[in-house]
């Protein structure tokens, strides 16, 4: 008999049906940091403020949110699960490693190996994410466990470094059932990142590109769908004066894909934030986007882009 499947989320493992209203791809805290230091927008360690618009959130029906930080940038398990705890919203949180711009040089990413990458992956998913995040000679787990797990490429063709990072990412999949998110550059690299998913025995129902609908082109993004990867879409807020993008690609391709797109607002920078005084704060996907979506005849998707694909995305496999 299969076991139940089952989401894993900071303050403990719930059921599918249980995380409700979910945004795919967010990050609610980022500690002070490598990115910080380089952009101070990135920096989002204020717990009142966080949890005020997370709490906002939760009132206006949202019950989750993937937190997408990954190892030794800036993620911080005690204060997802305080967030967690203050707003009742459930917290995936992530295992991995992001874009290489978000590290020093010399950081430990670059002479781990493969097999050594897989161990802390797998022990932050099956035994809890270190206090310090990795900062500190000692390591000291917390019971705070990732559920989800992550890898980055950038416009370059995929390095022999980042191969690396893929085959640990799946490794720890393929070992665990832990949900695989990826970043991709503006979409870029998305269709290389499948074929090495493939290569590598991961099942794409599980695994979701981030980004893509940055990538202004319906033909490569039905192409990407296509393989049968999910994917994620979150930049409905950014187009200014130039066309919307990621309006253009849902109504070309949500009613073709319905099973495979999940929404999410990537906020990752303080002055997005209403409670740290910016815009348009994190209901945007629960107020203008959703009455936009009826303005496009697409609402009868509403429930597949925020609660049936996450759910089944989110799920350990």
């Amino acid at each position: 008999m299969k076991n139940a499947p089952f989401v894993r989320t900071v303050l403990g493992d719930i059921s599918p049906e249980e995380m409700g209203l979910t945004y795919s791809h967010e990050h609610i805290i980022i500690d002070e940091s490598f990115p910080t230091l380089s952009n101070p927008l990135f920096l989002l360690s204020d717990l009142d403020k966080i949890s005020a618009e997370l709490g906002a959130f939760y009132e206006a029906g949202g019950r989750t949110m993937v937190d997408t930080m990954p190892a030794n940038c800036g993620r911080n398990a005690r204060k997802l699960a305080e967030v967690s705890h203050r707003t009742n919203v459930n917290i995936i949180m992530a295992t991995g490693i992001h874009l290489e711009m978000y590290y020093v040089p010399n950081h430990w990413r670059y002479a781990y190996t493969e097999d050594q990458l897989t161990k802390l992956f797998i022990e932050d998913v099956t035994i809890g994410v270190d206090v310090n995040d990795y900062n500190g000679p000692y390591v000291s787990r917390t019971a705070y466990k990732a559920g989800m797990v992550k890898l980055a490429t950038g416009d370059e063709v995929i390095t022999s470094h980042q191969e690396k990072i893929f085959h640990a990412v799946v490794n720890t999949h393929l070992e665990t059932g832990v949900p695989i998110l990826t970043h991709s550059n503006f979409g870029r690299r998305a269709i290389e990142q499948v074929a090495l998913f493939e290569k590598l025995g991961a099942n794409l129902d599980h695994v979701v590109i981030s980004h893509v609908d940055r990538y202004k082109d319906i033909g490569y993004n039905r192409e990407l769908l296509q393989t049968g990867v999910r994917v994620e879409y979150d930049s409905a807020f950014r187009w200014k004066e130039e066309e919307n993008w990621t309006y253009k690609l849902l109504e070309a391709l949500l009613s073709e894909f319905p099973d495979q797109i999940t929404m999410g607002m990537d906020a990752a920078k303080n002055n997005y934030w209403r409670a740290y005084g910016g815009k348009p704060g994190l209901n945007f996907l629960l107020t203008t986007f959703k009455e936009d979506l009826r303005k496009m005849g697409l609402e009868a998707y509403y429930d597949q882009l925020f609660f049936e694909n996450p759910a089944h995305l989110y799920s350990f496999s």
